[in-house]
């Protein structure tokens, strides 16, 4: 490369340089929500620069009144706007479910769920939802897919990804249930751990894979192919170790739990948070105040439950179909106990069970069970942020924070369910195709 060549090549790189620093945006909202959990704003200007949100300002001002006259500004006067939303328990890899789910399972190519994983990102992002938390995955195309996103290669939501959840032999995430024998040798099995020494390596497995958090069981699940129930299966001192181990790495820990005492043992030993919940008691109750951990209902999985069965009654095995059946029918009756008393709460679809891109779905059968319109943003917000370890970067739209927001047509805090139709999205100060 010749000096003039090099010269010309620097020069075009800082032209680049400042044009990406000097993207400035202004936008104009009919209703901005910009701190979840207090009063919204009327008429209201935001601005944002480089990705970021430089200034909230009451009323429409223009670009010329701000000092920034070549600014592009974006009209949302007749929408509401506010921050992007978060789903802090989502399976991007898949959404088939069932037995359905268990062929493609072991029929489709790692490349070809990672396309999918790609498609029900982009799904989810143009529903609203600027960041996910993933929380279990077989192939690992999540973690890429999460890189790849953070590098700008392609358009997703910001994620947080677990890897693979951890379990006990036999228990909720061991993948060999339901599989004939002959058949282990080609299912990894390295998610699973028995003791206290094998839950430490099977932590720190999935921290050298590079995961953001750690996702475990304590207790059966609604979809295990084995009809154990689902109460605790694992021991105390195995979740002990799980947790002290995660946080040894400073890695928080999400807890698959229905039963009461798998979410004690989870509580009692430091779970940061718990998912799904199905049985509080005032017990439970007293604990998730005792630690501050979070609550995370995954109230519509329901939905995919009702809807997958209402096509194909045979979609799911008998032990499953019985599971399902109880998990339909006392959703709800957790989040009624804990709402009121006080219990941190963070939005949670487990979307993968039920569609993703419909994430929305949660909020409506948040307020059925008892939370505001109010409270069930603010779980999605603010709360789902401070969860994920992100309340310095998003949640709320205030200087300095990335520019995650969306629009919506009508009054969320009047009618939570306006929120399952985006006007308007916008991640990073770039605005998403819809």
């Amino acid at each position: 490369m010749t000096k003039n060549t090099l010269l010309a090549t620097l020069a075009c790189a800082a032209l680049f340089s400042a044009s990406a620093i000097a993207d400035d945006i202004v936008i104009h909202a009919g209703k901005l929500l910009d701190r979840p959990g207090k009063a919204a704003r009327g008429a209201s200007t935001v601005v944002v620069h480089d990705g970021r949100i430089s200034a909230v300002k009451e009323g429409f001002l223009e670009p010329g009144a701000l000092g920034l006259p070549s600014a592009r500004v974006v009209d949302l006067r007749e929408r509401f706007v506010l921050p992007g939303l978060i789903d802090s328990h989502v399976h991007l890899e898949s959404d088939t479910g069932g037995v359905g789910g268990l062929v493609e399972g072991v029929t489709l190519s790692d490349a070809a769920i990672a396309y999918r994983t790609l498609a029900n990102a982009r799904k989810t992002l143009r529903a609203g939802f600027t960041t996910v938390r993933n929380l279990g995955d077989g192939t690992g195309a999540t973690l890429a897919l999460r890189d790849a996103v953070t590098e700008g290669l392609v358009e997703g939501p910001r994620i947080v990804d677990a890897g693979r959840s951890i379990s006990t032999t036999s228990g909720h995430m061991d993948e060999w249930l339901g599989m004939r024998e002959e058949l282990h040798e080609a299912i990894s099995h390295d998610n699973v751990c028995d003791g206290v020494e094998s839950c430490r390596r099977a932590v720190r497995l999935q921290i050298g894979r590079g995961v953001d958090l750690i996702k475990i069981a304590t207790t059966g699940g609604v979809n295990s192919r084995i009809g154990t129930g689902v109460g605790a299966q694992a021991f105390e001192d195995e979740v002990r170790a799980l947790v002290d181990t995660a946080h040894l790495y400073g890695k928080k820990l999400a807890v698959h739990a229905h039963g009461a005492d798998g979410i004690r043992l989870a509580l009692a030993a430091g779970a940061d948070s718990i998912e799904h919940g199905t049985l509080l008691g005032e017990e439970e109750i007293r604990l998730f105040l005792k630690t501050g951990a979070y609550y995370v209902p995954t109230l519509s999985t329901v939905n995919g439950y009702i809807e997958r069965l209402a096509t194909n009654p045979e979609a799911y095995s008998p032990e499953v179909r019985a599971k399902i059946e109880w998990r339909i029918s006392v959703t709800g009756k957790s989040l009624q106990l804990a709402a009121p008393r006080g219990v941190k709460i963070a939005f949670g679809t487990d979307a993968g069970v039920s569609k993703h891109g419909r994430n929305a779905d949660e909020f409506e059968l948040m307020v059925k069970n008892g939370m505001t319109p109010a409270t069930a943003i603010a779980a999605a917000t603010v709360n789902a942020a401070d969860l994920l370890g992100l309340g310095a970067e998003i949640g709320t739209l205030e200087p300095g924070k990335r520019a995650d927001m969306v629009a919506v047509q009508g009054d969320p805090l009047e009618d939570v369910t306006v929120l399952k139709k985006m006007a308007w999205v916008m991640k990073d100060g770039r605005q998403v195709g819809l």
